[in-house]
């Protein structure tokens, strides 16, 4: 099958591109780097013409409310249409777990109204939704920094590795559609807390982790139940503490 991978460049579209490469496909990976944006529409019809299937993996840069909604809204719309005309059989897309379970997050919301006009737009779908990635656990911290303090709430995690993100996603993208959503997680669930504690153990980081159950994920407020699967899910196979000791270092 032809592959078209938007977002093809970067951490999980990197990764899928391998894998289906590894499994006989001809994959293009395709990013404004390589003259193909699904924003504006430049190079769409030229990319998808004798595809299969397409994977969006693609993320904006920018993460204000307004202008992260606007990036999944224009390019899931642009692709979306330019699939339809290029005769796609099936559209992959990465979300995230329980995105509508967040809707005082911006990012969240743009999530929301990107897998609707996926299901809404006639091509046959497979939307992945993963919890956060063990990748962005300093991201975490980051969001929390208050000072010389990380304030954190104690909400549940079951973050999982990017390399079971992308196994995730090339399955779906070699298996038929089904107009159907799929949950993916870590094997563990972890403290979000607790998780960046480990992280900064790991690192010799000494800035203390406060646990405030008033601070918020990103902006949005978060309980036990907001970012964890609360059905069926595919579990993956790399616990935190595995990824831990086998991350690159800088």
């Amino acid at each position: 099958m032809k592959i078209v991978i938007i977002g093809g460049t970067g951490l999980i579209g990197s990764n899928v591109a391998k894998r289906l490469r590894e499994q006989g496909h001809e994959v293009l990976a395709a990013s404004p780097s390589t003259g193909v944006n699904a924003v504006t529409g430049e190079g769409l019809d030229d990319a998808l013409q004798g595809a299969d299937v397409v994977v969006d993996v693609a993320n904006s840069t920018n993460f204000e409310d307004d202008a992260i909604l606007e990036f999944f809204r224009a390019s899931s719309g642009n692709l979306l249409a330019a699939e339809k005309t290029a005769g796609v059989k099936h559209h992959v897309a990465l979300s995230i777990v329980g995105a509508e379970r967040n809707p005082e997050s911006g990012y969240m919301r743009a999530k929301v109204a990107q897998e609707e006009l996926i299901k809404a737009a006639g091509v046959p779908y497979t939307i992945v939704r993963a919890t956060q990635f063990f990748e962005f656990t300093g991201a975490i911290a980051w969001g929390g920094t208050r000072g010389e303090e990380i304030h954190l709430p104690s909400a549940m995690m079951q973050s999982i590795a990017a390399d079971d993100v992308a196994a995730a996603v090339a399955d779906a993208a070699s298996a038929e559609p089904g107009d159907r959503t799929l949950d993916i997680a870590g094997p563990d669930k972890i403290r979000q807390d607790d998780m960046v504690r480990r992280l900064f153990a790991a690192d010799g980081d000494q800035r203390p982790v406060i646990t405030d159950d008033t601070a918020t994920y990103f902006g949005a407020p978060v309980n036990d139940t907001s970012l964890v699967p609360l059905g069926e899910a595919r579990i993956g196979k790399i616990d935190f503490a595995t990824w831990l000791a086998n991350r690159p270092t800088a």
